[in-house]
């Protein structure tokens, strides 16, 4: 009777045996883990990375697309071949080569040039230097033209403009371009008047269009000192410093531009008292003494 209590006891505290597929009577929730992971395992064969396998974008859809391949590189060639006609026919419109010529300075050249400018009375050889027919580049040569001075006295002659009307409380952004289209359009101005008084009097000369233009340019730099002069020292200073270059920018073009003009006429057999050769010394001295009167009439009112 023992035995037989003993043992039913014994087969009541049996833990019975977990079968595949139930779940543990001692667990408090249910293991979902082998189900995600075999879900999750289904799903990671296609991408091969642990990830699922992404869609193809409609970019790279149209990129393998062989139509689109193939406009693509029609594009491209059409591309490649209007660059190629734009390199060809670009130096009808903008004569890069030449204004590379004209840009071809250094530091010692621009100081030599600034006091070629101030102090044209002191120098003595005006002529122009070639190698092989060809003109050498300013920082070789003093008397070449050049449009960097030009330039970069442009832009100087606007900002001080903007100074000085701002010293006198006038500034404004109208008055400011007013300043600076007035100034480009007495130069353009200047450049078709000249070329046509020489076509008119039927001048062989080498002197171009660009030449022009740097050569009416330099008259800037002296405005600048003018300016300058009236801001520190008033009307007083005004007067001298414009007055000095005034005289020097006139005796700088008479020199200067008599090599292009007269000295094509002597080469060309012209007498020195005919007709024609007077005429073409009435232009270069009209040219010279339209420098002055551009220069005080462009910066008059900036000094008060």
């Amino acid at each position: 009777c023992s035995f037989s209590l003993s043992s039913l006891a014994a087969s009541k505290r049996r833990i019975p045996v977990s079968q595949p597929g139930m779940a543990d009577p001692h667990q408090l929730f249910d293991d979902t883990s082998s189900a995600q992971s075999r879900g999750y395992g289904a799903q990671r064969a296609p991408g091969g990375l642990g990830y699922p396998a992404a869609s193809p974008t409609p970019h790279a859809a149209f990129l393998a697309d062989p139509v689109s391949n193939m406009a693509m590189a029609y594009g491209s060639s059409l591309a490649a071949q209007g660059k190629e006609l734009v390199d060809k026919n670009i130096d009808r419109f903008i004569p890069i080569t030449k204004l590379k010529y004209y840009f071809a300075v250094d530091t010692m050249y621009v100081g030599r040039k600034l006091g070629l400018l101030f102090f044209p009375y002191l120098h003595q050889d005006w002529e122009v230097q070639y190698q092989q027919d060809t003109p050498v580049a300013p920082r070789f040569d003093v008397n070449a033209p050049d449009l960097y001075i030009p330039a970069m006295a442009f832009i100087t002659y606007v900002l001080v403009a903007g100074l000085a009307l701002g010293t006198q409380d006038r500034f404004s952004p109208d008055l400011l371009g007013l300043q600076a289209s007035s100034a480009l359009a007495w130069l353009t101005l200047e450049v078709l008047a000249i070329l046509l008084s020489l076509y008119l009097v039927t001048v062989n000369t080498d002197l171009t269009t660009i030449d022009l233009v740097a050569f009416l340019g330099y008259k800037y730099v002296g405005m600048i000192g003018g300016v300058l002069m009236g801001l520190l020292f008033g009307k007083i200073g005004y007067y001298l410093v414009l007055g000095w270059c005034c005289v020097a920018i006139f005796v700088f073009m008479i020199r200067t531009l008599r090599l292009k003009i007269l000295a094509d006429a002597a080469a060309e057999g012209v007498p020195v008292r005919g007709a024609r050769n007077q005429l073409r010394m009435y232009l270069t001295m009209a040219v010279a003494a339209a420098q002055p009167m551009l220069m005080y009439w462009l910066t008059f009112h900036l000094v008060r």
